[in-house]
């Protein structure tokens, strides 16, 4: 088990938000907390403490009013810990590379590759093309339907077709080297994780997966780790005293290390 840190970035500005409320009309969103550091700050954190594999994800639209001001916080985390961060928010075929240029290691896509309700393939064959699958991170953002989870694109206002199980990540295996998957109904709540979920992502067994959704104590942490027999990697928010949480930062990186439980 890993922790995968996270620097979001909503009109300019690190923050913790309630995922589901963001919109893209008036960029507005509930906010948990929002710093007043820069995204360097967080950047160069990390990376003293050797912790690589962060999500920076930039949460306004390209082409809306605070855009421009967000992707310049991300770059500037980019840029201080070059290779040591992950990007997403609007990565498309075109742009991808533009990122690793500026030093994201891997970038992160949703929308680009579910469109239309389904998997689309030449997008992925064209990102593959563009950064390579090594550098490619898919986010399979899901939310719960008929007692099974999809796959849910703009904004995670939209249900795909795709049901959120071990043959989808074996299908989307051969075109990526991660998978990110957020628990959209509990993500920014820190209400406790998805236990089911955790459950079923617990079973693959294949590329490194990263749960992100609704980690609220020390002992959610243990909880992932037993029910995924410690596969899955973690990435927190809210709950994180980096920005404003009860949990102290150190001490859920000694967590990942003994697998869940303090020593």
């Amino acid at each position: 088990m890993e922790l995968r840190p996270c620097i979001d970035i909503h009109n300019g500005k690190v923050k913790q938000i309630v995922g589901i409320t963001l919109s893209d009309e008036d960029e507005k969103a509930k906010e948990n907390f929002v710093s007043e550091r820069d995204a360097d700050f967080f950047a160069k954190f990390y990376e003293e403490r050797g912790i690589s594999g962060g999500h920076v994800i930039m949460l306004n639209k390209s082409g809306t009013e605070n855009y421009e001001k967000t992707k310049a916080q991300a770059l500037l985390a980019l840029h201080a810990f070059p290779g040591g961060l992950q990007i997403g928010g609007g990565i498309n075929a075109d742009n991808a590379m533009d990122f690793i240029k500026e030093g994201a290691s891997h970038v992160i896509v949703t929308s680009y590759v579910f469109s239309n309700g389904r998997i689309n393939y030449d997008n992925l064959d064209k990102l593959r093309v563009a950064v390579g699958k090594e550098r490619v991170v898919l986010d399979i953002s899901c939310r719960r339907k008929n007692d099974n989870y999809y796959v849910v694109t703009d904004r995670w206002q939209t249900f795909t077709d795709e049901e959120v199980d071990l043959s989808l990540l074996e299908k989307l295996s051969d075109h990526c080297d991660e998978f990110l998957i957020h628990a959209v109904d509990a993500e920014g709540k820190s209400e406790g994780i998805d236990e089911r979920l955790v459950k079923t992502l617990g079973k693959w067994k294949g590329c490194p997966v990263t749960y992100a959704g609704g980690i609220k104590d020390y002992d959610d942490i243990h909880r992932i780790k037993e029910l995924s027999e410690g596969r899955l990697n973690i990435t927190i928010g809210s709950a994180l005293d980096l920005f404003g949480g009860p949990l102290n930062f150190e001490t859920v990186l000694q967590l990942c290390v003994s697998g869940g439980r303090l020593l």
